[in-house]
């Protein structure tokens, strides 16, 4: 795994950040010719790059998408992730000791699902802020 990093980077990055300024660019010339993209250079925008990017995007998205039907991974590069299991908390393991009354359970079962969906909550905003 660790010899295919390198590429996977690589090609992580053609699909992230040159596919997308390469469509923008292709689209450029499609409409106004070599011009417009001396254009998009010259114009004075702080980030010209970024601006293709943003521009290309919604193309590369299809073109991704489509790369992935041909081959799942081949478009949108599957990333290896690392996950960390938490050992439960003192509390936790204090609530699994005691014997609690049937109202003290529900409380505690309320109180841990509230949390559970506060944090579920959380992954949900992270996730469209990544989309």
């Amino acid at each position: 795994m660790a010899e295919n990093q390198p590429f996977d980077t690589l090609r992580l990055t053609l699909m992230q950040e040159v596919l997308p300024v390469g469509l923008a660019l292709v689209e450029r010339v499609r409409a106004g010719g070599p011009a417009k993209v001396v254009e998009s250079f010259t114009s004075g925008v702080s980030d010209p790059l970024r601006e293709l990017r943003d521009e290309g995007e919604p193309a590369a998205k299809d073109v991704r998408e489509r790369l992935d039907q041909v081959s799942p991974g081949l478009g949108n590069p599957v990333m290896p992730v690392q996950v960390a299991v938490e050992e439960p908390s003192a509390e936790a393991v204090e609530v699994l000791e005691e014997g609690n009354s049937l109202e003290q359970d529900e409380q505690q079962l309320h109180e841990v699902l509230a949390r559970i969906t506060q944090r579920l909550r959380a992954l949900e905003a992270q996730l469209e802020l990544e989309s």
